[in-house]
């Protein structure tokens, strides 16, 4: 899944800025540590400070990066929620669009259940082309419509998801 992978791929960036960041943090703390054993009281008491302004820093940055990381797991989770209602949504008006092309006889229960199933979602639609016909056999065009307006709301919804998903500016 293209979510699977993006979800993957932020994790795996994150992780090699986290790994980077910790080794160049143990350098400085190293050299910081080299400076203050040779040094005064004075100039030991702004490395303490220094060094535990860099802890603090570092603390707040991983408190960020895990609300990073548990957001866009959940947005993962909405955006494969929302993938599968509209796969379902997609094989539901497809169905419905070939049954029709085919011809299926309106008085048969399995028809009657898929009309009923998909009335909410195609009843805006109806009647909104004209819907060529040969004999029992009928294009849809109308559903086809509906079907394209789906995948562009299911295309627009995906995309908020992502946009929301992303890290929340600093003020």
């Amino acid at each position: 899944m293209n979510a699977d992978k993006l979800a993957a791929d932020d994790a795996r960036r994150i992780a090699q800025h986290e790994t980077i960041k910790g080794k160049l943090q143990r350098d400085v703390q190293a050299q910081l540590a080299e400076k203050a054993a040779a040094s005064t009281p004075a100039t030991r008491a702004q490395f303490e400070r220094l060094a535990a302004d860099l802890k603090r820093q570092a603390t707040d940055e991983v408190r960020e990066t895990e609300a990073d990381l548990a957001r866009a797991r959940h947005a993962t989770r909405a955006e494969q929620v929302l993938d599968y209602v509209f796969f379902l949504v997609y094989s539901l008006i497809g169905l419905q669009i070939g049954l029709e092309l085919l011809g299926a006889r309106q008085s048969n229960p399995f028809k009657q259940a898929l009309d009923f199933v998909t009335t909410p979602l195609l009843g805006p639609f109806r009647g909104l082309m004209p819907d060529p016909a040969l004999g029992s056999l009928q294009l849809m065009l109308s559903y086809v419509v509906a079907l394209i307006v789906y995948v562009l709301l299911h295309q627009a919804l995906d995309r908020l998801l992502r946009v929301l998903a992303k890290r929340p500016a600093k003020a």
